[in-house]
């Protein structure tokens, strides 16, 4: 697995501050945008702490240790923010079930190849003998698992058009 799940996009600057405007869709934002939680920007991975956060609009405003002014952290805009997987203390990450193969009473129906989230409710996009969406969540999902590359379900022929 990869060290290191993207979590969102700096696109820009927010005042005069030092603050960094962050769009993301990460489902597990709750355990990245914290104070004194380490985030990796860039395709060089530069480690930087996380000072204060708060939400405006659709965004993620986050400030980060040790810079209190736009010029310091204009070298960050446009760049990727990254955690390592470790530190969000779970066994997987949506990114994680692109490629898995859905499974329902022993029946391949395809692979996972994209998920959506709208307005909260994650959906994955499977492609098989035909294209469907499986809402992700305990009514659907049995289990995942990643050693098998497989997502056992419940009920995807219903889904199924």
């Amino acid at each position: 697995m990869i060290d290191y799940v993207y979590v969102g996009k700096i696109i820009n600057t927010h005042g005069i501050k030092g603050e960094l405007k962050v769009l993301s869709d990460f489902t597990l934002k709750d355990k990245v945008f914290l104070e004194n939680k380490e985030i990796y920007i860039g395709t060089n991975k530069i480690k930087e702490i996380i000072n204060t956060h708060r939400i405006h609009q659709n965004y993620d405003l986050i400030t980060l240790k040790n810079y209190t002014n736009i010029n310091e952290v204009l070298k960050y805009k446009g760049l990727s923010v990254y955690v390592k997987r470790s530190s969000l203390n779970v066994n997987y990450v949506l990114n994680d079930l692109i490629g898995l193969d859905i499974i329902d009473d022993d029946i391949k129906y395809g692979k996972v190849v994209d998920y959506y989230n709208f307005n909260g409710n994650i959906v994955l996009f499977i492609k098989g003998r035909k294209e469907f969406y499986i809402p992700y969540n305990k009514e659907y999902i049995k289990e995942v698992d990643l050693a098998k590359k497989e997502i056992k379900c419940n009920n995807v022929k219903d889904l199924i058009l």
